[in-house]
């Protein structure tokens, strides 16, 4: 007798619960990704072989670019707007509720506090076109530290601790105002602070 051949069918996969899968991943990235904040000044950092990370939050960022000029930052919406009130009334320069959202929202400033009032007042176009002239940080006019402290303050009363200190100069910036940088912090105490630097490949041995 023949032998009856069992009838054979093509193996098949749902990929619907793949397909699922996928998109419910792509939406956690989605909502979840925190994209870098536009900078005021483009700083090209110089490499090292440290691979210590700044913390994700917390932080204050002093910017020291090619032409000599400081620009400051700060992470934590809230107490950037104490910082405001504080160096403002410091100042005798008063600022609106939308000024001061508008202040909580950048990544990093770097004018004199008397004329912050009128660059937060553009919109964001305008700002980008704007020659930011550095903050102020000399013997006579130390605005500078005055942001910083009062951002150490702010920090401390809404987080209980100081906020940590990063200071990110370009690779050709002129050494002498990094270190008066460096010195004006050390002035009031501050003497944690780290560089921030890009990851450079250790060297290998014997190589």
């Amino acid at each position: 007798m023949p032998k009856v051949k069992p009838h054979r069918t093509s193996p098949s996969l749902d990929m619907t619960p793949m397909v699922d899968l996928a998109f419910l991943l792509v939406t956690f990235f989605m909502l979840t990704t925190k994209f870098a904040p536009e900078e005021a000044v483009v700083v090209d950092t110089p490499s090292s072989t440290s691979e210590l990370r700044l913390p994700e939050s917390h932080v204050i960022t002093i910017s020291v670019d090619k032409d000599k000029r400081v620009f400051f930052g700060m992470d934590d919406a809230k107490p950037k707007m104490d910082m405001l009130s504080r160096v403002g009334a410091k100042y005798g320069v008063s600022f609106t509720a939308a000024q001061a959202k508008t202040f909580s929202n950048l990544s990093s400033f770097g004018v004199p506090v008397q004329q912050l009032p009128d660059f937060l007042s553009r919109d964001n176009e305008q700002r980008k076109t704007i020659k930011q002239p550095g903050i102020p940080a000399d013997s006579l006019n130390n605005q500078f530290i005055d942001w910083v402290v009062e951002a150490q303050a702010a920090s401390r009363k809404e987080f209980g601790k100081p906020a940590y200190v990063a200071i990110k100069g370009d690779g050709n910036a002129d050494v002498p105002t990094v270190k008066k940088v460096i010195k004006l912090l050390q002035e009031k105490n501050i003497n944690r602070f780290n560089l921030i630097t890009d990851l450079e490949t250790k060297p290998v041995a014997g190589k």
